[in-house]
């Protein structure tokens, strides 16, 4: 099937043709005709099935024909769970849309409101939004939501995860009752479809890929090490590789942080990105690992989540995540867009039962390898070490191994996800 099946724009189709785009992906082929007849929509597609597109090329072609937006008031709402992916949505829809008459605004916390208040003045047809800057400019009357036509919720399984279900349902009540609804998620889970129930009117359910499937083209392999060797072990391995680029996973924000300095101490040109980091920052680490100015970006999973970069080569997990299915997410940043790609990960023993549970989602055994120079780790279960109990010890001597460093996970180690409601809207 071509786009030119589609019944999209002559205005669109150019530009997929510029930018080198003759066939939809299946997302985009099952989505885009259901959303162009106006019928509500519940797609489940894991990351990098050019989803985005599933839902802006029809958007923009909705709309192309109407009234231009009135002062402070907009036709169209995506909400978004993260900066990093609201500004990858805009991106999409002024690309696709630049042969339009359309206008469109990203509006997020961590930067200053008064722009994105003198944007709205004037209007706009399609807005991308995260939950709290957007209720904050509807509380100060800078955006009317009176005119909506259409409201899309991209990646819902995240915006849950990360507590924006109250966020949520707050701004579907102030939306009109008459207007058609797109939901994407990774998953159709047990709460997202209780999300949909409020939300979209007899859908057209669409699913492109098993639950929690990894990419066909990704390539994985770990590597069994002791903590301590990590750092040394990434770092021969990028260098062994000779890989351009690579998307390096840490479980915290101090870790990520930690990392990006010690791969700089050895040579590479690298960045953090996470949710401390001001928006400022978050904006110009991902612009330089876009534009080659840096080669090894690290991240925790929220500030990744939305990173879409093509051709990305190498995603690593240096550390494995607590929730599997962050695994897959996280190597999904890899072969998209049809192109191969490979992740691999660095496996303590102390994190044994994270790699059972992400095999046992996966339904595979991933490729054990050896690193020359560094000793095979056993990872079939866990070391004595991380076997000690956790809490509180009786004394600092009775908590520490035998080479005097302390056992045990490090004060602040972040289980699962709370879905509790953030305290803050910095999103």
């Amino acid at each position: 099937m071509s786009f030119t099946n589609l019944d999209l724009p002559e205005s669109i189709l150019s530009v997929l043709s510029e930018q080198g785009y003759t066939e939809p992906t299946p997302i985009q082929q099952q989505a885009i005709p259901s959303i162009l007849a106006g019928r509500d929509v519940m797609a489940a597609a894991q990351t990098g099935t050019g989803k985005t597109a599933g839902f802006t090329l029809p958007l923009l072609t909705k709309l192309k024909d109407g009234p231009r937006a009135r002062s402070n008031h907009i036709r169209a709402l995506i909400i978004t769970p993260t900066r990093e992916l609201a500004a990858q949505v805009a991106d999409s829809v002024a690309t696709y849309g630049r042969n339009l008459k359309l206008s469109s605004a990203v509006v997020f916390g961590g930067v200053g409101i008064n722009p994105q208040m003198m944007k709205l003045r004037k209007g706009v047809d399609i807005l991308i939004a995260t939950p709290g800057r957007l209720l904050d400019l509807h509380q100060q009357n800078a955006v009317k939501f009176n005119d909506v036509e259409v409201l899309v919720l991209d990646e819902a399984d995240r915006m849950l995860d990360m507590g924006f279900i109250h966020d949520i349902k707050r701004v579907l009540k102030l939306l009109p009752a008459k207007r058609q609804n797109l939901l994407f998620s990774a998953t159709f889970s047990d709460d997202i479809r209780a999300l949909a129930k409020g939300l979209v009117n007899d859908p057209v359910e669409v699913s492109v890929a098993p639950a929690n499937s990894t990419a066909d083209k990704v390539e994985q392999s770990l590597y069994g090490v002791i903590q301590g060797q990590k750092t040394a072990l990434l770092c021969q391995l990028l260098r062994d590789r000779g890989t351009p680029q690579a998307l390096v996973f840490s479980r915290t924000k101090h870790g990520a942080n930690r990392l990006a300095k010690q791969l700089e101490a050895n040579g590479f040109l690298a960045a953090a990105i996470h949710g401390n980091k001001s928006q400022g920052a978050r904006t110009k680490a991902l612009d330089d690992f876009k534009r080659n100015r840096i080669n090894v970006l690290v991240a925790t999973d929220i500030a990744a989540r939305g990173i879409d970069i093509d051709l990305l080569p190498l995603v690593v997990n240096y550390d494995l995540p607590h929730v599997a299915e962050d695994y897959v997410h996280r190597i999904g940043r890899t072969a998209r867009a049809g192109a191969s790609g490979h992740a691999f990960s660095l496996v303590s023993p102390e994190e044994t039962k994270q790699l059972r549970g992400i095999e046992k989602l996966i339904g595979q055994t991933i490729e054990r390898l050896e690193a020359p120079g560094f000793a095979p780790v056993d990872l079939t279960k866990r070391s004595p070490a991380a076997a000690k109990p956790q809490g509180r010890q009786p004394s600092k001597r009775t908590n520490r191994s035998a080479a005097g460093k302390p056992n045990g996970n490090r004060a602040g180690q972040p289980g699962r996800r709370s879905t509790a409601k953030p305290n803050n809207r910095q999103n």
